[in-house]
C-alpha cells in the first residue's frame, strides 16, 4: 500500500518486525491507532512494549484522549513513516475514524508512502470489507477500499467467521479476497499483493472467487518468516493470473 503495507491477524514477533523492515528506515517512527477496543490502556502498554527500543519514535494517537493537543490530526499522521492499527470493532472502528476525518487523513498517507500495517480489525479496515464481530455474531461489514477486495481474519482460530464470509463473496455481498490464518501476514505494495509471510508453521491463506454463483479458492503456502532469505518465495500461478485478468499485470 502506498510505497507499502502489511496485513495481518494478531501479531508475533516476527511479523512485528517485518512492520518496520517495509518503511526501509534505520530508525522508524512508528504510530499506533488503537481505536478499535476503545484505546485500551493494555493495547497502549504492549505497543510500547513491542516497539519502544525498536523505533526512533514509537507513538499513540488516542482519539479519546486528545485533550490539550493542538496538533491536528494530520500533522499527526503524516510524520511517521509507518501506521500501525490494531484489533477491535471493525465497525466502531470506522465510524469513529469518519467522524474525526481521520479516514481523509489515512488515504492521504497511504497515497504519500507511508506504510500502513495493522492485526484483525486493523487488517480488514484497509480493504473494501470484511468480517466483524462486533455486535456478536460474524456479519459483513464495509472498510475504507484502498485495497481492492475483502479479507477474513482468524480463520483457523475463530472459525465461525469463514463460512459467512465464504457466502458473502458467493452472492456478491462483499468482492472476492483472502481468508488468513492466525500468525499470517498479506504484504502489499500499492494495491498489489507481493508476498505473503507467515511467523507461524503449518499456517496459510486462500484466495477465493465467486465464479458463476460458486466459489473458487486458491491455497497460498506462505514464505515462513525465519526459514530463510526473505522473499525468495514467489505467489502462485493461480494467484499472478488473477492479478493480470483483473489488473492487466
Amino acid at each position: 500500500m502506498g510505497g507499502g503495507g502489511f496485513t495481518s491477524p494478531p501479531g508475533d514477533p516476527a511479523l512485528d518486525e517485518l512492520v518496520l523492515e517495509l518503511c526501509g528506515r534505520r530508525e522508524p517512527r512508528i504510530l499506533f491507532l488503537p481505536t478499535a477496543s476503545g484505546d485500551p490502556n493494555e493495547q497502549i502498554a504492549a505497543f510500547h512494549a513491542t516497539y519502544g527500543r525498536r523505533a526512533a519514535l514509537a507513538t499513540v494517537l488516542s482519539l479519546f484522549r486528545r485533550h490539550g493537543d493542538a496538533r491536528t490530526l494530520r500533522e499527526i499522521v503524516l510524520a511517521h513513516d509507518v501506521i500501525y492499527v490494531g484489533g477491535g470493532s471493525l465497525r466502531n472502528l470506522l465510524a469513529i475514524w469518519v467522524a474525526h476525518g481521520l479516514d481523509i487523513v489515512l488515504r492521504e498517507a497511504w497515497e504519500s508512502g507511508i506504510v500502513l500495517a495493522g492485526l484483525s480489525a486493523g487488517a480488514m479496515c484497509w480493504f473494501e470489507g470484511g468480517v466483524t464481530k462486533s455486535f456478536g455474531p460474524p456479519d459483513v461489514n464495509p472498510g475504507l477500499g484502498f485495497l481492492p477486495g475483502s479479507l477474513s481474519v482468524h480463520a483457523d482460530g475463530e472459525p465461525e467467521r469463514l463460512p459467512v464470509w465464504l457466502e458473502a463473496v458467493r452472492t456478491g455481498a462483499l468482492p472476492g479476497g483472502w481468508a488468513a490464518d492466525d500468525g499470517v501476514g498479506l504484504v502489499f505494495e500499492g494495491t498489489d499483493l507481493k508476498r505473503v509471510v507467515s511467523a507461524r508453521p503449518g499456517t496459510a491463506a486462500v484466495r477465493v472467487d465467486a465464479v458463476g454463483g460458486e466459489l473458487v479458492r486458491t491455497r497460498i503456502e506462505p514464505e515462513l518468516l525465519g526459514a530463510g532469505p526473505l522473499g525468495t518465495r514467489p505467489l502462485p500461478d493461480d494467484i499472478k493470473e488473477w492479478r493480470r485478468t483483473r489488473y492487466g499485470r
